[in-house]
């Protein structure tokens, strides 16, 4: 328990009080208790989720909002499971062992702490590695069991072999040995004490630990010493490692036989060893070294393969090819292609040497020199610093050539290559010469096609803006892109013998978002899924998916019908082993193969959802499969069985691990991650709608209390972002979270949640939110089960800027929290997302702000739309989150906020928690939050008395000792003042 909670107990119990003398609404209630906060810390998450090759094993990961992690391995058949302490499991590919890291025990590693212990006194990670048919037909708990560690960290090979590789993060401890006298050294001058010391700092080194690689099957293990990194190859065929000692001799990279656990030193010598990759086969690998420059100031890398026994030197700094001043970069990833005939690396201009001269801290000058002329703006360019000084250009040597080919350079830096590193073009672009524009207008890049035998480059388009830019299909063929001003996907041959070919402006729907309401042009409906060998690309409009050829050949075709029946659908690709996110736009990655495929549906009316079996190369043949008032996660499949696994979710239903055949047939559930959920009062879900003020029909979602009764008057909670109705089943768990109100939590309470959606009018954000949601308000209270007098409002960020917008408005609301909300947008739009860098211009210009034009241009807008200069406007009580470390929206801009409210005699809090971002990232800080949040609503909407942080505020003199979290003041019925004088209604 946190100390947090421990010291909301007490406030806890005067809370509930208050709600026991609340009206009919809370009695009409179930029988069965609210949930309090201490009661949301019981619940578990699932991640770490991956099936066994042959489909007849399970293993997750139960993660508890505060405490020991447990790892369930489960037969998929549903008749046995196993739980241990440990998170990150990994099957071997003969699917008979599962290796897993082992936490230390929380309470533990908490004690130490607590007694100042830190860094290596506190215990780290083990493994543990489970013969699963041992461990599934014994009683005892470690039958089949192996353990080790401390570790660093560990691999299992994806395609095959059976084997675990670990790294100890420690040498086994050795006896102590008692220092002998020994002759003091010759005294050096003090010149060269520091050239030595120069010297030590560039060529500094890691010691190494011990790599094992364990046999799980017969328990042998090998051993091997002083090891720092180490790759295993896919195949399992290989596994490479490198060595490093204090002492001379001791570096070096190796190569291992996993099945004899024979060793090979392929390099050795003083020096650092980078970069290590193995081909696709695991018959060679290449990695970096500085070795024969060691001794040098600035020792540079050589690129090194070994194949087929023996070792080459392919590049360094003067091989041909190499730009001018340039060498090879060890921060670029090296790779193999699939066929072995190229091997890709980085190279970059050569650092100038570090100045000789020494100078005091006190003495150096320290300044950000801000020029107009600059591309980014200087706070960009120092979050980007780091990156820059350690940015590599990609760079391909070729089998049998001499010399390498420079692929990327300093003025079009970024190259896209193939999955499989074949193809005659790579796509290089370039955002250099529109990077001023970033600031107010967005992005823009102009794309190339680079010879890989020549470097060879021409450009395939200029200025493309917005979704990711241009992008090469998967095998190479095409550079493709979403053409924002003309709403058309565009194709071009990268051999560049024709121009390139509109692929959807010739049809007669939208590919285009048609509800996209931000002054530029809008975005397509996701991204294009790939046919193998670029044969084909798969698009989507609001609806439906239809298959283009690149080409220009073959007339597009539509593959599914769901325009008529208001259905969207999705290519749905299915990962093996490991699990995947909700369904979504699909798309990416590598092409799909031709044939049958997996489309998720999606009924845009109901919000039901699941899966129909289709082709990509036939229209209407569409077999469902799954469907349901439910939201299903992406689905993984066996390696090799057709055994799917998934997850299904609710409101009501946590989004739990299902199992079935290839059909989603035989669905079996396998966990149950909350079965505490039941002993509480909950909620359900229902779509509403409304019209808005300009009587636009919308959706929004609608959370009644369990026992809801429509004769009683409820407290109502408004909840709102953009469009959020798609949502409808979602789960969401009563804890604790970085900003906002969880919708159980305050349902469970006996509050009944309303999240509308909201379209927008270019120029007028705020009004469009008012406009949309106190209509929605209006109508609930207008059937009579909500409270006109108890209606609060929350929202952070842009909800945070919507409702600081609409309290200066109307008087609808009793209570509003306000996280991170700009409140001065001429001020906000001069600027800094410090976490970016970036001017916030473009936000209002072009994005999510939606004024669309300069301060300049649209004054009056700027003004509008600005809470700040109506604060004398609200009879609303507000809280408001906005932390010291915001990088998205200044934190001053919640100063001007609380200082003018509080110059004008409002109710006002502001909560800042030092060195938080936009949203909490510490879990104790969460805590405090969901706990500060609740009962400033509680206070406001169901007469709860006012916590002592609320009547009487907490001194900085106190601060981190005293929180102020005990419930003192009056309920807000007994006081008189600002809140006595709102109003029901807008205006």
């Amino acid at each position: 328990m946190s100390s947090t909670s421990r010291t909301f107990m007490a406030a806890s119990v005067a809370a509930l009080a208050a709600f026991a003398l609340a009206p009919g609404w809370l009695a009409a209630q179930e029988t069965k208790p609210a949930l309090d906060h201490e009661d949301t810390y019981r619940w578990n998450s699932i991640g770490g989720r991956t099936i066994s090759a042959d489909g007849a094993w399970l293993a997750y990961v139960l993660q508890p909002w505060d405490g020991d992690p447990t790892l369930v391995i489960a037969r998929t058949d549903g008749s046995a499971e196993r739980r241990f302490r440990g998170r990150s499991p990994a099957f071997t590919r003969d699917s008979r062992h599962l290796a897993f890291r082992v936490t230390p025990v929380q309470a533990v590693v908490d004690s130490l702490r607590l007694e100042g212990e830190q860094g290596d006194d506190i215990p780290g990670d083990s493994l543990a590695v489970v013969t699963l048919a041992e461990a599934f037909g014994a009683e005892d708990d470690d039958a089949g069991v192996t353990r080790a560690g401390p570790i660093e960290s560990f691999r299992v090979p994806e395609d095959g072999g059976a084997f675990v590789a670990y790294l100890l993060s420690e040498n086994p401890e050795e006896e102590d040995e008692e220092e002998e006298d020994a002759e003091p050294e010759a005294e050096e001058g003090e010149e060269e004490e520091e050239r030595s010391a120069e010297y030590e700092k560039r060529h500094e080194k890691d010691d190494g630990t011990p790599l094992v690689l364990l046999n799980p099957d017969s328990g042998s293990e090998h051993s091997f010493a002083d090891v720092v990194t180490y790759e295993v190859a896919d195949s399992g065929t290989g596994v490479a490692y490198v060595t490093s000692t204090e002492d001379e001799g001791g570096d070096g990279v190796h190569l291992v036989d996993p099945a004899s656990g024979e060793s090979m030193e392929i390099l050795s010598g003083e020096g650092h060893y980078a970069q290590l990759a193995f081909d696709e086969s695991g018959e060679r690998f290449a990695f970096l070294s500085n070795r024969d420059e060691w001794e040098m100031d600035q020792p540079s890398f050589a690129l090194y393969r070994y194949a087929e026994g023996s070792l080459e030197r392919l590049a360094d700094h003067e091989t041909s090819g190499v730009p001018d001043g340039w060498w090879v970069s060890e921060n670029g990833d090296v790779s193999i292609s699939e066929d072995g005939e190229r091997v890709f690396f980085g190279t970059a201009p050569r650092p100038e040497p570090e100045p000789d001269e020494e100078i005091l801290d006190d003495d150096r000058v320290n300044l950000d020199i801000w020029n107009w002329r600059d591309d980014y703006l200087q706070p960009m360019q120092l979050v980007q610093a780091n990156r820059e000084r350690d940015r590599s250009y990609l760079a391909v040597v070729h089998e049998g050539r001499d010399g390498l080919v420079q692929l990327g350079t300093s003025s079009v830096p970024e190259v896209e290559r193939t999955e499989t590193g074949a193809g005659d073009y790579v796509l290089a672009t370039t955002d250099m010469p529109h990077r001023q524009e970033i600031s107010w207008d967005g992005r823009y890049e102009d794309a190339y096609a680079v010879d890989v035998a020549t470097g060879e480059r021409r450009m395939v388009v200029g200025r493309v803006r917005g979704f990711g830019g241009a992008s090469l299909s998967p095998a190479g063929t095409y550079a493709y892109w979403w053409d924002e001003a003309d709403r058309d996907w565009k194709a071009a041959r990268m051999e560049g013998e024709e121009p390139a070919r509109s692929l959807t402006g010739h049809l007669p729907v939208a590919f285009f978002n048609e509800l996209d309401d931000h002054p530029q042009g809008p975005p397509p409906y996701g991204a294009p899924v790939w046919i193998e060998d670029d044969g084909a690309l798969l698009v989507y409009d609001r609806n439906d998916v239809w298959r283009l050829d690149p080409s220009g050949e073959r007339a597009a075709v539509r593959l599914t019908d769901g325009r008529g029946a208001d259905l969207r659908y999705r290519v749905q690709r299915v990962g093996e082993g490991g699990g995947g996110n909700f369904f979504g736009f699909g798309g990416g990655g590598e092409g799909i193969e031709e044939g049958e495929v997996l489309f998720s549906v999606f009924d845009l009316g109901t919000k039901s959802a699941g899966y129909v079996r289709g082709r990509t190369d036939e229209t209407g043949r569409l077999e469902e499969l799954l469907m349901g008032d439910a939201r299903y996660g992406s689905p993984a499949k066996a390696e090799d069985a057709d055994r799917y696994v998934w997850t299904r979710q609710t409101f009501v239903e946590f989004p739990d691990v299902w199992v079935g055949d290839s059909d989603f047939g035989n669905p079996r559930k396998l966990s149950d991650a909350n079965p505490q959920q039941a002993e509480y009062r909950w909620g359900d879900a229902e779509l509403m709608t409304w019209m808005s003020s300009d009587r636009t029909p919308l959706d929004g979602i609608l959370i009644k209390p369990d026992g809801f009764d429509p004769s009683q008057q409820y407290p109502l909670m408004v909840y709102f972002y953009e469009r959020m109705s798609d949502g409808l089943h979602a789960y969401q768990p009563p804890v604790p979270n970085r900003a906002s109100v969880r919708f159980s939590f305050y349902a469970s309470r006996g509050y009944v949640v309303f999240v509308p959606d909201i379209p927008y009018e270019i120029g007028y954000p705020g009004e469009s939110a008012l406009d949309a949601v106190v209509p929605g308000v209006l109508s609930l209270i207008e059937q009579g089960f909500i409270d006109p007098d108890r209606v609060g409002v929350q929202g952070h960020s842009w909800g945070g800027y919507q409702i600081a917008y609409m309290i200066t408005k109307t008087n609808i609301f009793a209570a509003a929290e306000a996280g991170a909300p700009v409140s001065n947008m001429t001020s906000a739009y001069g600027g800094i997302r410090w976490q970016t860098g970036m001017s916030r211009m473009f936000q209002y210009e072009r994005t999510q702000s939606r004024i669309g034009g300069t301060l300049w241009d649209e004054r009056d807008r700027y003004v509008h739309n600005s809470p700040l200069f109506f604060a004398d406007k609200i009879r609303t009580p507000l809280l408001m989150l906005h932390n010291d470390e915001d990088g998205a929206v200044p934190w001053y801009q919640g100063i001007e906020m609380f200082v003018a409210m509080r110059r004008l005699a409002l109710p006002v809090f502001m909560l800042n928690y030092n060195g938080e971002g936009h949203g909490l990232g510490r879990q104790p800080n969460q805590e405090d939050w969901a706990i500060r949040m609740q009962q400033f609503f509680d206070h406001y909407l169901v007469d709860a008395p006012a916590p002592r942080w609320m009547a009487e505020g907490v001194p900085a003199v106190v601060k981190g000792r005293d929180l102020g979290l005990e419930l003192i003041g009056k309920p807000v019925s007994e006081q008189g003042g600002v809140s006595g004088e709102r109003g029901g209604s807008s205006g």
